[in-house]
């Protein structure tokens, strides 16, 4: 069995809401593969970490196992894990993620959760928990 994606709490909305926009080419390039992975294979599963995580890698505001960010970081994954359920050490199958954000978020939901985040403002995030609450 491969070894599960690592996701920091806020990067579940990250991952449904990414179009292709990030901090550097790098860092597009990883999370287009990771988000790329999840879409084929929505049983591949995801583990729940306290520290920078597999999209973090090539991001130019990390730090070894933290960011530039630290405490904004820490709220919106506090923030995350609480609204979504989910703990460091969790895992949890990126279509069981879906329904999770499906059952627990709503767009209106994110003005309090992702307070702070500089990608709230493009709406990205909340125009994909809006299609996750379509009639398939």
């Amino acid at each position: 069995m491969p070894d599960p994606v690592l996701f920091r709490a806020h990067h579940f909305l990250c991952a449904l809401g990414f179009e292709g926009k990030g901090y550097s080419n790098g860092f597009v390039a990883n999370m287009a593969q990771i988000v790329q992975r999840l879409r084929d294979a929505p049983d591949t599963m995801i583990e729940v970490i306290a520290q920078t995580d597999d999209i973090c890698a090539p991001c130019p505001k990390r730090r070894d196992t933290s960011c530039l960010s630290q405490a904004r970081i820490m709220t919106l994954d506090q923030r995350h894990g609480a609204a979504l359920g989910l703990q460091p050490g969790d895992r949890l199958s990126w279509a069981e993620a879906q329904q999770r954000m499906r059952d627990r978020i709503t767009p209106d939901t994110l003005e309090r959760i992702c307070a702070g985040c500089a990608w709230l403002d493009h709406g990205m995030c909340r125009n994909a928990v809006a299609r996750l609450h379509q009639p398939a």
